[in-house]
């Protein structure tokens, strides 16, 4: 999976993982700063929430417009400038009042751009690097690896967000609010590493930055798929059942920082003690992450030296685990961002599994069709929700009250960790099924003449799946928690009927 990867592809990663360890560093605590700082109820605050992750994936295909007249290189850059300036004035605690929120709407829009700009445009210049024949067939796996460094920045963003709010709380005095900002200055340090990144290393791919017109060339040279009225009808209406599919999973999936982050922080156990506790420490997981790519390398190694290697990824990060665990001594305090974790650590640490499988399926010809993957998600998706069901069982409604002056979600139960850590591993599994799939059913069946639109399409149904967020936040304290698991469980099922209903058309036109 590392072996023959031009070198550019590892620093543009690296840059990447940087920009969304900002990023979700940020989204690890706003939902709850919102509620904190301005007092604002679960609905409104899940609002505010939603539009600025639908802002955030609907964007790119801004930046995908202007990187065709500007080229990609240029709207990175610019969109690293105007995310850090948008991280910056979040950065400033400014209070609660008028002035505070419009300073905050105005941040979001500027961190929401700056990622349309960035977010897309890098990843064409990691597919440009790919137009090179001598690397074409090493695509899939290199988007694998981009894939899995968004989710190694993401793994460690809830610990540092929990972590730098605990220092300015206890060693410089701020106030729980004002210490929520510290969060999001580390978005701004993340972004520095990144351009750093970015410009140390420009000579690996400066010929992808403003490379559309050579790539057109390219094309242009290569005789050109011609579809009649009819099938192109065809792709875009089967493309469109997709995107409708979509919408639902990403309204699902991202009550990951909405929803179940409040059931985390007002029904979920507040301490962890024993080998669960050693689960909530970013840098255990990240051992176990590891030792998995230890034994795959093992396994796939051609070479004494190459084993040699992987041996050690796997029996250094054991010992380290086995060190920990002997110094385990009473409990560890559990902040409910700290849960969010958990989904970037299995992304990680699975992908090798499911590209094995998905490997091992195709050289028997058993391999799902990718609809097919995409439906399977959606009830994956739907089981994760029953796990929420049985976990509300007999729970008491989501409580407020005015604490300190601060309307906030009150702590009235004490369920065990591990529903929730269960929850987001089934999410993962379908996401895992749903996402890489959804990408390249999209770039195989897209007409030629329309492929751009139609990936910008995918990023738009991704931006209203996360604007229709905020019913999590709607729905909080408004109904029992068990009936509000049920709407998501309940959607997920009836878009995966849909897709199944459908699946002839889709496959036929995938074929």
């Amino acid at each position: 999976m590392f072996e023959g990867q031009p070198k550019g592809l590892y620093a543009l990663a690296l840059a990447n993982t940087g920009e969304r360890f900002g990023y979700y560093t940020m989204i690890a605590v706003f939902a709850l700063f919102l509620r904190s700082n301005f007092g604002l109820d679960p609905g409104t605050a899940g609002f505010i929430y939603s539009v600025f992750l639908g802002l955030v994936y609907f964007l790119p295909l801004l930046g995908g417009i202007l990187a065709d007249k500007f080229g990609f290189g240029k709207m990175v850059t610019t969109g690293i400038i105007i995310m850090f300036a948008g991280y910056l004035l979040l950065s400033v605690p400014l209070g609660g009042n008028t002035v505070a929120m419009v300073a905050m709407l105005a941040a979001l829009l500027f961190v929401s751009l700056g990622t349309g700009l960035f977010k897309g445009n890098l990843q064409v210049m990691v597919g440009n690097l790919f137009d090179d024949p001598k690397y074409a067939d090493k695509r899939d796996s290199a988007f694998s690896i981009f894939y899995m460094a968004i989710n190694i920045g993401a793994m460690f963003a809830p610990t540092a967000a929990v972590k730098i709010k605990e220092w300015g709380e206890n060693s410089l005095g701020m106030t729980g609010n004002d210490a929520y900002h510290l969060a999001f200055a580390v978005a701004c340090a993340s972004l520095v590493f990144s351009i750093a990144i970015y410009y140390a290393f420009r000579p690996l791919y400066r010929h992808v930055e403003g490379g559309q017109k050579k790539a057109v060339n390219k094309v242009a040279e290569e005789p050109v798929e011609q579809l009649s009225k009819e099938d192109t009808r065809a792709r875009i209406v089967a493309l469109c059942l997709v995107y409708a599919v979509v919408i639902f999973f990403w309204m699902a999936f991202h009550q990951n920082g909405l929803s179940l982050t409040f059931f985390a922080d007002e029904f979920t156990v507040q301490s962890s003690e024993g080998l669960q506790s050693m689960a909530f420490n970013v840098f255990n997981l990240f051992a176990v992450v590891l030792i998995v790519y230890g034994l795959f390398g093992f396994f796939q190694s051609k070479t004494s030296k190459g084993k040699g290697i992987a041996c050690a990824f796997v029996v250094l990060p054991v010992i380290y685990l086995i060190w920990q665990y002997a110094r385990l001594e009473g409990s560890i305090t559990l902040s409910a961002p700290i849960f969010q974790q958990f989904n970037p650590f299995y992304v990680v640490a699975l992908t090798p599994f499911s590209m094995a499988i998905f490997a091992y399926l195709a050289k028997k010809g058993k391999e799902p069709s990718a609809p097919r993957k995409i439906a399977y998600g959606m009830l994956v998706a739907a089981v994760a929700f029953v796990v929420m069901i049985i976990a509300s069982v007999g729970l008491p409604m989501p409580q407020t009250a005015m604490v300190d002056g601060e309307l906030k979600g009150l702590h009235v139960a004490d369920v065990s960790a591990n529903w929730l850590i269960g929850t987001y591993l089934i999410l993962t599994f379908g996401e895992l099924l749903l996402s890489p799939m959804g990408i390249s059913f999209v770039s195989k069946v897209a007409p030629p003449q329309f492929k751009g639109m139609m990936m910008g399409g995918w990023f738009v149904a991704t931006a209203i799946g996360n604007l229709l967020v905020f019913v999590g936040g709607v729905l909080w304290g408004k109904m029992p928690l068990t009936m509000v698991w049920t709407v998501f469980l309940v959607l997920c099922i009836l878009s995966a009927l849909f897709m199944f209903a459908m699946m002839k058309r889709l496959e036929t036109v995938a074929k």
